[in-house]
């Protein structure tokens, strides 16, 4: 159950008393435990969430976080960290808004309100180079709806000798998305373009991946107070979730090579997809580090639901 007001953490004397990394690490797992907060933007509790908010705040490496845990923070930095810690709780904001930092696939990514925080279960097959669905090393990769471009920048750096477009509807995602690309000296191997789907998109791709929107607009509402942070236009899309789905998947097979696949996360509306793809053959695959909802379909199989759903239709569908 949340704090009530005479169990509210006392913001002014952890910035007094608490001295080290270990410290803020105990008193901030304690707080958020105490909080009813919601962890789904890249930890999984309490302790993790404490540790994420130390490590960015600090700009101290998260995976060597516990060999500093003795190192003692200036007066400065206890200050921070507590004002950063009572706006997790009171405003509910997420901790890579607070930071600025956000970690996918291994890589960090510089995000804001502008986009998602990066959490897709995609991150998984990127680390095993999308093994055994591609058939060999892609050229062309697309990331649709791309954010703050932690997907097509991730694949970009699997993928060394790969050409990335990051394509988005949004102008200020796209604006994070290149300070990320700026950041890793990707350009001109990986280009930003504005545009709906693959109206941004020239020519065919080995690999299209994508984490469109794809919430419904009544479970929207149902959301943790964290996801009113996100931008909704990257969340919610119309005909129950599965509008912009339904789109990429009687579209993707235009954009594709013949040996190309899509990668496309549909997340909670899996259900509805698979009724819409009937018998289809698509992959749905497992994942070890936890998420579902993420769907492989190749062009040929792609291309032919695409003439099906055109033909129910009533509508011509060409090559």
């Amino acid at each position: 159950m949340p704090d009530n007001a005479s169990s509210a953490p006392d913001y002014a004397a952890a910035a007094r008393e608490l001295a080290t990394v270990v410290d803020f690490a105990r008193w901030l797992t304690t707080v958020f435990a105490r909080s009813d907060l919601h962890y789904g933007h890249g930890t999984v509790d309490p302790w993790d969430e404490a540790l994420a908010l130390i490590a960015g705040a600090l700009r101290l490496p998260w995976d060597r976080l516990e060999r500093l845990f003795p190192a003692r923070l200036t007066d400065a930095e206890r200050r921070v960290m507590v004002a950063l810690a009572r706006r997790r709780i009171e405003e509910r904001v997420p901790v890579p808004y607070l930071t600025g930092r956000a970690w996918f696939a291994g890589v960090e990514f510089s995000v804001d309100q502008r986009v998602l925080i990066p959490r897709s279960p995609i991150a998984e097959m990127i680390l095993v180079g999308f093994e055994p669905w591609l058939q060999a090393p892609p050229k062309r990769i697309l990331d649709l709806c791309t954010g703050s471009g932690a997907i097509g920048i991730a694949c970009a750096l699997a993928f060394l000798e790969a050409e990335v477009l990051l394509a988005d509807i949004s102008a200020d995602a796209l604006a994070v998305a290149k300070a990320n690309v700026d950041r890793y000296q990707l350009d001109p191997r990986v280009m930003v373009r504005l545009g709906d789907l693959f109206v941004a998109s020239e020519g065919r791709f080995d690999l299209i991946v994508s984490n469109p929107p794809y919430v419904p607009s009544s479970s929207y509402a149902q959301l943790p107070a964290e996801y009113g942070h996100e931008p909704a236009l990257a969340l919610v899309a119309d005909d129950e979730g599965v509008a912009i789905v339904e789109r990429i998947l009687c579209e993707a097979a235009d954009h594709l090579t013949e040996q190309g696949v899509l990668i496309l996360e549909v997340g909670e509306i899996e259900p509805a997809v698979v009724q819409r793809l009937g018998d289809a053959t698509v992959a749905w695959p497992e994942f070890s580090r936890g998420g579902e909802g993420v769907l492989v379909a190749d062009a040929t199989t792609l291309r032919a639901y695409a003439a099906k759903r055109a033909t129910a239709a009533g509508r011509p569908r060409g090559n």
